[in-house]
């Protein structure tokens, strides 16, 4: 089994659009990878799900112990693919000063030797420092190669790579050159998230952009050697081992509707496998185009951006009239970040001002910074409608959080289902807003052995539809 960890020494390296094209690119070669993402992250893991044709899990201490992370890498990656994970930030980046969270550590942890980017815009001889202080930095750190991003022409890449020469033992695996056409376009949130682009052909138009960059100017050759000669450390060599063949879940009983669309497209994809072992068939339909639920059970919308579809949103009212009735008559329902906003009596977003489901007694407004962003902890209140409310207080929940929206003019009185350690939620205090059968939050959770959200929710809508 191959592998191998891209970075880059900071943020906005270009080093996503690098994973993008080498996912691509050796796909093209008729090899599959699997992709993975560290952090809490749902955009790039799109992408990179797109340009690989098969969905992208992600690894994060935060969320996961290290088990998880391990079983989880182990599980997915087999013997005939290469595993591809892309950092966050830099190499070395993290919350904790000594760095137990960072890409170093996890990529130190399934031994994956890495691959660093380096924007090289605005840099020649002072190339080789900084290659150099990350060569040194962590000996248990395997770099075994750079590839210069953002590279401004032959000259540019010849003064780059005689500095590295000259005073490192760096490996250049490939230049790419500076180009706009190589930007996925970004907006208030970061990177246009490739399910909006269903229905045309401009993730694929990027992504064979990208992929055709990267074959020219990276030698895959050695990329595919680097990563090769990955040696796995005993703790993935026995979960390796301790992998069984996957396994069909429980026969459905419960059918649950979720949106899968432009507006709605933030969901790990194993926390959708766990609904499948938990026994609920989900069931897409679009908020965009569908006039009415499909039959189910619950109701799953996670997060993504209303915002950005708000016309086309507005327009279907018969689907918006339908979920309200449903909720109202009862549905076990619930919803995340954008899901929430979609569910509120109306959005405002810049020039517009327009109505939604009307579910949650509030408005959602669209602001120009952040009112909740990064890791969170929150804890039960004790007034959840799923199964495991009872184990209030005992312990801190690790979500995340990243949202541009708050809600406005919420009627008073209303029950929680969570309390807010750290982070912001709904109003700095509170989140996971219950109405009726509805349990709607900011918080985007992730279903793990300390957070089984979705074999709760799941049991809470098989409880109710029987």
């Amino acid at each position: 089994m191959a592998h191998l960890y891209v970075a880059a020494a900071h943020k906005s390296s270009g080093k996503t659009t690098v994973a993008i094209g080498l996912t691509a690119a050796i796909v093209k070669r008729g090899m599959p990878v699997q992709p993975f993402k560290k952090g809490p992250d749902y955009i790039d893991p799109l992408w990179l799900a797109h340009a690989a044709g098969r969905p992208c899990y992600n690894l994060d201490f935060h969320t996961q112990s290290s088990d998880e992370i391990i079983n989880t890498f182990s599980s997915q990656v087999d013997d005939t693919s290469i595993g591809l994970i892309e950092g966050n930030k830099g190499l070395f980046d993290g919350v904790d000063v000594e760095g137990s969270d960072s890409n170093a550590a996890m990529a130190s942890m399934l031994a994956a030797p890495v691959v660093l980017v380096i924007d090289t815009a605005g840099i020649t001889r002072g190339i080789a420092p900084l290659v150099r202080g990350y060569l040194d930095f962590d000996p248990n750190v395997n770099i075994c190669g750079v590839i210069l991003n953002k590279v401004g022409g032959p000259r540019h890449e010849a003064k780059l790579c005689a500095a590295l020469e000259r005073y490192t033992d760096a490996e250049v695996l490939g230049a790419i050159g500076r180009d706009a056409s190589f930007e996925i376009p970004e907006r208030h949130l970061g990177l246009i998230p490739a399910n909006e682009s269903q229905g045309n052909c401009a993730a694929e138009t990027m992504i064979s952009r990208l992929a055709f960059a990267v074959s020219m100017g990276v030698n895959l050759d050695r990329i595919i050697e680097i990563a090769r000669t990955a040696e796995f450390p005993a703790a993935v060599k026995e979960a390796r081992r301790q992998v069984q063949p996957k396994k069909a879940g429980k026969k459905p009983d419960v059918r649950i509707a979720i949106a899968r669309d432009a507006a709605f497209g933030f969901y790990y994809p194993d926390d959708l496998d766990a609904f499948e072992k938990a026994g609920a068939q989900l069931v897409p339909f679009d908020t965009l185009n569908d006039k009415q639920l499909p039959e189910a059970d619950g109701l799953f919308i996670g997060g993504g951006f209303p915002e950005t579809q708000l016309d086309a949103l507005a327009a279907n009212t018969s689907l918006l009239s339908d979920i309200r009735e449903a909720l109202a008559a009862g549905m076990p329902a619930y919803v995340e970040c954008g899901g929430l906003m979609y569910l509120s009596r109306r959005i405002i977003w810049a020039e517009k001002n327009v109505e939604m489901v009307g579910a949650v007694p509030a408005d959602t407004v669209v602001g120009s910074r952040p009112k909740g962003r990064g890791y969170m902890l929150i804890k039960e209140t004790g007034n959840s409608p799923w199964p495991g409310h009872e184990k209030a207080g005992a312990t801190d929940i690790p979500v995340h959080e990243f949202h541009y929206a708050h809600l406005r003019n919420l009627d008073s009185g209303q029950k929680f289902a969570y309390q807010v350690v750290r982070g912001t939620g709904i109003d700095g205090h509170r989140d996971g807003l219950i109405i009726n059968n509805l349990v709607a939050g900011f918080a985007h959770h992730r279903n793990t052995v300390s957070n089984p959200w979705v074999e709760r929710f799941v049991a809470f809508v098989r409880e109710k539809s029987g």
